[in-house]
C-alpha cells in the first residue's frame, strides 16, 4: 500500500489526546481489559471524579463476551460489559462511589447517546470528558460520542489492544482489516449525520 494512503488512514483513525483535567471518564463497551486499565489509571492520578463504562452486549451474541476476556486476572462470570468494567476499576483502585452507571447500550452510538442520558439524569456537567477505547476503534467511538456530548470537549485517550497498533496495522491481515473495518464504519455510521 502507498505510504501516504497509510499514513493518512493512520492520521484518520488512530485519533489521540494528552490526558487532561476532566469531569468524566468515558468507556464505550469493551472486553479489552486494558482500555478500562486505562481508565483506572487516569481515575487514580486525578483526571477526573468519575468514570462512566457503558453497555450491555453485543445483540449477535446476545450475552457478554466471556470467551473474549484477555486477562486471566479478571475472569468471571459478567452480565453486562458495564459489570466486567467496574470489576476491573474497582481492582484498579476506583472507588465503587465514583463508578456510573449506563448497561443498556448495544453498540458504540448507543453507548455515547445512553452514556449522555445518565450524566444528565444525574445533573452532571461534562464540560471536558476523557474517551478511553481501544486505538483502532478511537475515530469512530470520538465520533459517536461527539454526536451526542455536542458541548463537550472530548480528549481521546486510546490503549493499543489484540495487536493492532498505529506502527504496523497495515502488515498483518486481521489487523488491516479491522482497520480498514473502522474506515468503513466511520462511513456508515454518519452517512445520515449532518450535525
Amino acid at each position: 500500500m502507498n505510504q501516504r494512503v497509510i499514513r493518512d488512514i493512520s492520521e484518520f483513525i488512530f485519533m489521540s489526546d494528552a490526558p487532561q483535567k476532566s469531569d468524566v471518564i468515558l468507556i464505550p463497551g469493551t472486553s479489552q481489559s486494558a482500555v478500562t486499565e486505562t481508565a483506572a489509571r487516569l481515575y487514580c492520578a486525578g483526571y477526573a471524579g468519575y468514570v462512566l463504562p457503558s453497555g450491555m452486549y453485543s445483540p449477535k451474541r446476545g450475552k457478554f463476551a466471556a470467551e473474549k476476556i484477555d486477562n486471566p486476572r479478571y475472569a468471571g462470570g459478567y452480565d453486562t460489559d458495564w459489570a466486567y468494567c467496574r470489576h476491573i476499576l474497582m481492582a484498579n483502585g476506583v472507588p465503587e462511589s465514583a463508578i456510573l452507571r449506563e448497561d443498556r447500550s448495544t453498540h458504540t452510538g448507543e453507548n455515547a447517546e445512553f452514556s449522555a442520558k445518565v450524566l444528565k439524569e444525574l445533573g452532571i456537567k461534562a464540560e471536558k470528558a476523557i474517551l478511553c477505547c481501544q486505538a483502532f476503534h478511537a475515530r469512530r467511538a470520538f465520533m459517536s460520542y461527539a454526536k451526542f456530548f455536542p458541548d463537550t470537549e472530548i480528549l481521546v485517550v486510546p490503549t493499543d489492544t489484540q495487536g493492532i497498533a498505529r506502527e504496523d496495522w497495515y502488515l498483518q491481515e486481521n489487523s488491516y482489516r479491522r482497520v480498514m473495518s473502522e474506515v468503513y464504519k466511520c462511513g456508515e455510521y454518519f452517512l445520515e449525520y449532518q450535525g
